[in-house]
């Protein structure tokens, strides 16, 4: 594949993904390692901490995750509070298997049918990128200090069924990395860019 800007032609080659098992919800459940209490002391929970002891005080020692999912259980709505926008979806795991993409960098590309959806960058591994990051959603990426660009890609491409390709263009420069990544952002405007909604 092909992507021109600037009267420039970058090469992008596919990169297989494999997904393993069905869609996952309600990961953000799973995230026990801190109490509600030790959360709402933390200052990116520190706006909740008046409410949640107002509201929840017998609450307070139970693990965080195992809270909120009772919420949802429950019906109360507080629990999305925590979270970031991308945090309560459905998520797939997926992986690169191939192990000659594993340490490769550059500019990648998810496209759904053939159009592409996404634009973005990797200045260390697609390994991490992908296998570590949008591939497999940590309960901790859900929550406000999280990761939303990974929430928000996998559920793209959780919706999807699978039916997303992966393409890079490779770079060794970390600058030209960066500047090849915001030119085809500008020049293409894909739908899954975060900061395009």
């Amino acid at each position: 594949m092909k992507l021109g800007c600037n009267g420039i032609e970058y090469n992008f080659v596919l990169i297989p993904l494999v997904f393993d098992g069905k869609p996952v919800q309600n990961i953000f459940g799973q995230k026990n390692n801190k109490t509600v209490a030790k959360t709402i002391e933390h200052k990116r929970y520190a706006k909740f901490n008046i409410e949640v002891i107002q509201k929840y005080s017998k609450d307070l020692d139970k693990p965080l995750g195992e809270f909120l999912l009772q919420l949802k259980t429950e019906k109360d709505e507080f629990y999305k509070r925590f979270l970031n926008k991308y945090g309560d979806l459905t998520y797939s795991i997926f992986a690169i298997s191939d192990s000659a993409y594993f340490n490769r960098k550059g500019v990648y590309a998810y496209l759904l049918d053939g159009e592409l959806k996404y634009i973005g960058r990797c200045k260390d591994s697609m390994k991490k990128r992908v296998n570590q990051g949008y591939g497999k959603i940590h309960p901790k990426n859900c929550y406000l200090d999280g990761q939303a660009t990974n929430c928000h890609l996998n559920a793209r491409i959780t919706e999807k069924d699978g039916n997303v390709t992966l393409w890079l263009c490779q770079i060794e420069s970390k600058s030209e990395i960066e500047k090849v990544e915001r030119e085809l952002i500008r020049r293409f405007a894909p739908p899954w860019n975060i900061q395009r909604g």
